[in-house]
């Protein structure tokens, strides 16, 4: 029955890909409240609210820059880990924990250090003002002292999933996310620690989770464990690693570069308060974002299933499926943001200048959204059939080779802070249909 089940090349593709994208989207739904719920509490300060959210902002991409080294270490060692799994060969399979957790220690102490030596102008170079540097010092100092937790969270939690743990990997997320909104409220606002608060229930959250991790992967219910003689560093296998993991490091690069320039030109041309509002709207995004997010990864493993059997047909269902739904879901997303800009930007700051401001920028930012459901359909097309390249070119086509050039452009043209916004728009449209029309015409014409 559990074959029957998992078997994609039969029965309807659309109920296959809603069956993978449900537990999908509630999976990124938990991990989202992990990250937006300080914002919220931060934006909502009594006190100075908007220059700490900005100070927020300013850290991100040394959030993301974290994040990209998790990906590159612990994402790429997992299809090894699998492929021995599936070989049987659980001394290789464990010797690969083993390497994984050792690479990401390692890393986690050596970006630990750099950031925190240099963190004044990282921070500065990264959009900070002598105003807002003070709210995102506070944080970061804090948050920094949680690399280790977060990167072994992360980096690990794959390897439980990957053993047929699924509920397991969930309770990871679930736990930390938890953690965090119980204790930022509490941190933040009870006992007047603000910003510091904030990082600090984060710190928290990490770490509880980090120990749920090892505990498994070091306990007597995990299959294949994560032992003391395996923790070390070879050459060749870190090569393996690493050539798997660069696609998920190149695409948490590019969103980090496209952070720092936009954040960099909203200095220059609008100041702290337009660097916030930018905060606000990323945020925005990504909630908005959540279910074409899931639609699209979860109709990764059938459309690859259906490829691998080939049942082309039923790949090209699946294609038509998840554009009509994003292109539909976009469209009432983008009516949404149209409708009630003041309210989406309220959610995360009481300040009326910076509501109005805000719902100004939004229906900039967001105008034409749909096209991005084109870049989702594309890309997620690449990866399901194995095509990596083509996604890591189309990843960086839009964020590199468009965004972070308009960003800097628009804004010297004469359209001032609004270029900085209008980049993003624009990107959508060029590079989401350059994405959509070359899967279109290379991969769904010749299957």
């Amino acid at each position: 029955m559990t074959a029957q089940k998992n078997d994609f090349s039969v029965g309807s593709v659309k109920k296959h890909i809603i069956n993978q994208a449900v537990p999908l989207t509630l999976a990124l739904l938990v991990h989202l409240l992990y990250n937006i719920v300080d914002r919220i509490y931060i934006g909502h300060l009594p006190e100075n609210g908007d220059l700490a959210l900005t100070g927020l902002g300013i850290t991100f991409p040394i959030v993301v820059i974290i994040s990209a080294f998790t990906a590159l270490f612990g994402t790429g060692g997992t299809p090894l880990f699998s492929i021995a799994r599936g070989q049987k060969n659980d001394e290789e399979a464990e010797r690969l924990i083993g390497n994984v957790f050792a690479l990401l220690s390692v890393t986690a102490v050596i970006l630990m250090i750099l950031c925190y030596f240099f963190r004044r102008p990282v921070l500065f170079l990264f959009g900070a003002s002598e105003v807002s540097y003070h709210y995102a010092d506070e944080y970061l100092k804090i948050y920094l002292l949680g690399t280790f937790f977060s990167m072994i969270t992360t980096g690990l939690n794959t390897y439980i999933n990957a053993q047929g743990f699924p509920k397991v990997g969930m309770m990871t997320t679930v736990i930390g996310a938890v953690i965090n909104i119980v204790l930022d409220p509490i941190f933040i606002f009870l006992l007047d620690m603000g910003v510091q608060g904030a990082a600090l229930a984060t710190v928290i959250s990490q770490g509880v989770s980090a120990l749920w991790v090892l505990k498994f992967l070091t306990g007597k219910k995990a299959i294949l464990r994560l032992k003391k003689e395996y923790i070390r560093i070879n050459g060749a296998r870190t090569r393996r690693i690493a050539s798997l993991g660069i696609t998920g490091f190149v695409m948490s690069a590019n969103s980090s570069l496209v952070q720092i320039a936009c954040n960099n030109q909203l200095q220059l041309y609008g100041g702290d308060l337009y660097v916030g509002i930018m905060t606000i709207i990323n945020s925005v995004r990504e909630i908005m974002s959540l279910a074409m997010s899931g639609i699209s990864n979860g109709s990764q493993p059938v459309s690859g299933y259906n490829y691998g059997a080939g049942k082309y047909d039923r790949v090209k269902e699946s294609i038509r499926f998840i554009a009509v739904t994003g292109l539909a879901y976009t469209m009432v997303i983008w009516i949404i943001v149209m409708l009630i800009p003041e309210q989406l930007i309220s959610i995360f700051t009481s300040d009326p200048e910076t509501i109005t401001i805000g719902a100004h920028m939004i229906n900039i930012y967001f105008f034409g959204f749909v096209f991005m459901s084109f870049q989702f359909v594309g890309q997620c097309t690449f990866q399901a059939l194995g095509k990596a390249k083509q996604a890591i070119f189309f990843s960086i086509f839009r964020k590199v080779i468009i965004v972070v050039p308009l960003t800097f452009l628009l804004p010297a043209l004469g359209f001032g802070v609004d270029g900085v916004f209008l980049a993003e728009p624009i990107s959508n449209a060029v590079g989401g249909l350059a994405s959509f029309l070359t899967m279109w015409f290379t991969l769904y014409r010749k299957l």
